[in-house]
């Protein structure tokens, strides 16, 4: 598996990935885009961001990058990057399919992104994906599987996802929604001709939303590698948004509230990549220093009363505006 890189490296920052949601797309629904973005985010602009973030982290010791179909133009940029830099071989890259992007570089669009987890758009954005990334990619998932989704029950679908994993590329599934944990114990019982099909499992899990760490370890202790995405809430666990225990424990350390709450994650035994969603560079080293911060038992003990109903956390996040 490519994440077996991850296993024997030395960097602290290695086990943290970034993530490009925020950054290859003029709209987004984090908080503050407004003042993380440049004033034009035109095609151009966003790339150049991508790009100075992309070796910011490379050069910080990060070796996990995620992108997605509908990601705006992730995969382009990130395809570039990689094309511009041949010497770069040690990196482990990831892409989900499931979803198509559909604002048009809008941030106003009516719609930004339609889902369908059929066999039809997984081989058209299979094709739409090669055509970028070719052999580079070496991690693809289901993007944001639910426990009713198709996907976990098409056999077709998984005779061809697991034709794709023969080929040497991973086949795994993001989660999202209150009910992330039966969607993961689902897909965990997914096989092709006797064998699990699923190698990797990306959820969200944070402070605030914590519901799928069971099923998580579950994973893990399956032989799974878990990537954790939204350790900030979307913004919700940074700077001064983020609710007092986790802005005192950061002043503590001399440190933000982001590196905190990816701190938080980082301890789970399971997590085997955190992704940072940074979208400026000072955000990105802020996030890195998650991966040296201690967070003992007690300070565990202060995050734990931050934790919502996952129905609450997940109407919160669908009343999130894209800007």
């Amino acid at each position: 598996m490519p994440f077996a890189r991850l296993a024997t490296a030395t960097t602290p920052t290695a086990h943290i990935g970034l993530g490009l949601a925020a950054v290859a797309r003029p709209g987004y629904i984090n908080l503050h885009r407004d003042r993380d973005l440049p004033g034009e985010r035109s095609v151009e602009a966003l790339r150049a961001r991508t790009h100075e973030l992309l070796d910011a982290a490379y050069a910080q010791g990060v070796r996990y990058f995620d992108a997605a179909r509908s990601y705006g133009r992730s995969e382009e940029f990130l395809a570039d990057w990689l094309t511009a830099r041949p010497g770069i071989t040690d990196v482990v890259i990831g892409s989900k399919w499931g979803y198509t992007y559909t604002a048009g570089w809008r941030v106003d669009a009516e719609e930004h992104e339609t889902k369908d987890h059929g066999l039809a758009t997984y081989e058209r954005q299979r094709a739409e994906t090669r055509a970028l990334l070719g052999d580079r990619l070496d991690l693809y998932q289901i993007h944001s599987v639910t426990a009713d989704s198709p996907a976990l029950t098409d056999k077709e679908l998984h005779a061809r996802l697991a034709e794709h994993a023969a080929e040497g590329v991973t086949v795994g599934l993001s989660t999202s929604g209150p009910g992330q944990a039966d969607a993961i114990r689902a897909a965990l019982a997914v096989t092709v001709d006797g064998a699990p099909l699923f190698r990797t499992v990306q959820a969200t899990y944070n402070a605030l939303e914590t519901s799928a760490g069971a099923a998580l370890a579950e994973a893990h202790d399956a032989g799974l590698t878990v990537i954790v995405k939204e350790g900030m809430a979307n913004g919700r666990l940074a700077g001064t948004d983020a609710p007092a225990v986790v802005r005192e424990i950061a002043a503590e350390e001399g440190l933000d509230s982001d590196a905190v709450a990816l701190a938080l994650i980082l301890h789970q035994p399971w997590a085997g990549v955190v992704l940072s969603g940074a979208a400026t560079v000072a955000q990105l080293a802020g996030n890195l220093h998650a991966a040296v911060l201690d967070l003992d038992e007690e300070r565990r003990a202060r995050l734990e009363a931050l934790v919502e109903e996952p129905e609450a956390y997940w109407r919160h996040r669908a009343s999130l505006p894209w800007s």
